[in-house]
């Protein structure tokens, strides 16, 4: 558990601003960079990071451990090609924020998801994290290539689906045997207090400005 805060404190710590430059604001040009970028970017952003540790947490606990993180994946990297082609999802840095606190609270709650119903929570959510990676190539100027594209989608789905098997596995080698143990459930708190924190930092400014005016 320890070492779980640790890792939480200093995913936390990362700047929102790293979160989307991880080659530090330099721009996409070779399959490295893509790759690279792909990579860093679930990683140095905590609210991506927390939502898919969660959902490895919760996917350990259904039938198929290894088919449904893969849901995710899919829908992530089809909302991230949306959003290459143009097509954003709808306030999708509020979903984002309400997928940690969904995702949180149904690890918090101790109960076990059927296959069913993570394939369609991961999936759904999916597409709205993919198409906030995807502004990160569809906002830089000239566009990028067809290499950059490719490692960019390599790194984000391969960095993602490690990191919730990886969390799953984690869970259950701290003893966490279903989805009703303490270990886990600490896990789902976490992640659901992060997402209060972040909605909660959403709707400090029109909360201010309403009061000022």
């Amino acid at each position: 558990m320890k070492r779980l805060l640790t890792i939480a404190g200093l995913s936390l710590a990362a700047s929102p601003a790293l979160a989307h430059h991880p080659l530090g604001g330099l721009p996409m040009e070779t399959f490295t960079h893509g790759l690279m970028s792909g990579i860093g970017h679930p990683v140095l952003g905590f609210d991506h990071l927390f939502f898919v540790a969660a959902m490895g947490i919760a996917a350990t606990f259904t039938a198929n451990r290894l088919l449904t993180p893969a849901a995710y994946i899919a829908a992530m990297l089809a909302g991230c090609g949306l959003m290459y082609a143009g097509i954003a999802m709808p306030l999708a840095e509020t979903v984002i924020v309400m997928s940690l606190l969904v995702i949180g609270g149904i690890v918090l709650s101790g109960k076990g998801l059927t296959t069913t119903t993570a394939l369609l929570v991961f999936a759904t959510f999916g597409l709205f994290h993919g198409s906030a990676f995807g502004g990160s190539i569809a906002g830089q100027e000239g566009g990028v290539g067809g290499g950059v594209l490719i490692g960019y989608l390599i790194g984000l789905g391969a960095i993602q689906y490690l990191i919730a098997i990886g969390a799953g596995w984690a869970a259950r080698k701290l003893g966490a045997t279903d989805a009703s143990a303490i270990t886990a459930r600490l896990g789902g708190a976490m992640v659901a207090g992060v997402g209060v924190f972040l909605a909660l930092e959403m709707i400090e400014g029109p909360i201010v400005t309403a009061l000022a005016g």
